[in-house]
């Protein structure tokens, strides 16, 4: 297994490996109309379809959920799509919400780098993306990002722009990387000893939980997340209550609604009086993918930094291998 540090600097070749994956997959298409897709999937498998839904939720004619957990909604028939995203194709839930799927009648597609997942697709004759596999599922991300592209894509559901941006992100990340990593760093130096609170605009929801996520697996401390404006609704009082234990993040972008940047604005006045710190990532790209890859790659430098910083193993998640073991006792 590939320490951390290698597996975020080596970010453009996975998206590039992934590209191959995606461009050489052997995909059958279908002649029925959907009229939802579902990705099941947990931790970071399962974060991917968050961050999938919300980039294309202007594009898609239909719902685009995900479910994280046992079982499987409801509304789930032979009209819906389902992505079933599982790193070690053995996630236990995953499984479970796939069996009672595929007697619903329901098209599967499914990510995985092996397991009982990609046995399962390759004797029903499902589609699927084998991606490498030996290394933590959430390193991995930029694989099921862009294999549910692809396969959104060759489903029919989103035009090929998609793709072409993927392409130009490797050129991207590679460009800014010297500063992204002081950047990072600094702001890793600030949330030392500190309770970071991480808040994006709705579009960013998705990253904004990645990496609280990263923060928790990576740098083994506690934080939350929320987004605008809902919070402006809500959270904005309770900094009332704010002290310098606290050090905001917000993930902004021009993509903003206008009213979503005159809100952060007057809340930015009103909290950072009741913060240690309050600090801004801004988004780069030409679009909302390649946005969105950017502050997964930023913010994956900043949790790294943040465990050099705290002395402790990036790599280490003994508790939820332990956790795993006592479900399965």
């Amino acid at each position: 297994m590939a320490e951390m540090k290698d597996l975020i600097a080596g970010k453009i070749d996975q998206i590039n490996d992934a590209i191959r994956i995606g461009e050489s997959a052997n995909f059958k298409q279908y002649s029925k109309n959907f009229s939802a897709i579902l990705l099941v999937g947990m931790g970071g498998s399962g974060i991917g379809g968050r961050i999938v839904s919300q980039l294309f939720k202007d594009e898609l004619e239909i719902p685009f959920l995900t479910h994280h957990g046992y079982g499987v909604p409801n509304f789930v028939d032979d009209k819906t799509l389902v992505i079933a995203s599982s790193y070690s194709g053995n996630t236990e839930e995953t499984i479970n919400s796939v069996l009672e799927i595929k007697a619903r009648g329901a098209e599967i597609i499914v990510i995985s780098s092996g397991g009982n997942l990609l046995e399962m697709a390759q004797l029903k004759g499902w589609n699927y993306f084998q991606v490498p596999g030996g290394e933590q599922p959430r390193a991995m991300l930029a694989y099921s990002i862009v294999q549910q592209v692809y396969a959104l894509t060759y489903a029919g559901l989103i035009s090929e722009f998609a793709v072409k941006s993927l392409i130009q992100l490797p050129e991207l990340i590679e460009a800014s990387e010297v500063s992204t990593k002081l950047a990072a760093r600094t702001i890793a130096e600030k949330c030392l000893g500190k309770t970071p609170i991480i808040y994006a605009g709705e579009q960013f929801e998705g990253v904004a939980t990645r990496f609280r996520q990263q923060l928790n697996e990576n740098a083994k401390i506690l934080c939350w997340h929320h987004v605008l404006p809902e919070l402006t609704h809500n959270e904005l009082v309770g900094w009332a209550g704010g002290s310098d234990q606290y050090n905001v993040i917000y993930l902004n972008s021009e993509f903003y609604h206008e009213k979503t940047h005159t809100r952060w604005a007057f809340m930015k006045d009103k909290i950072q009086n009741s913060a240690d710190s309050v600090m801004s990532i801004e988004a780069k790209g030409r679009d909302l993918l390649m946005q969105t890859f950017y502050l997964i790659h930023f913010t994956d430098w900043v949790s790294y930094y943040l465990s050099e910083l705290r002395e402790v193993d990036p790599n280490e998640v003994d508790v939820i291998i332990e956790l795993k073991k006592h479900i399965g006792e």
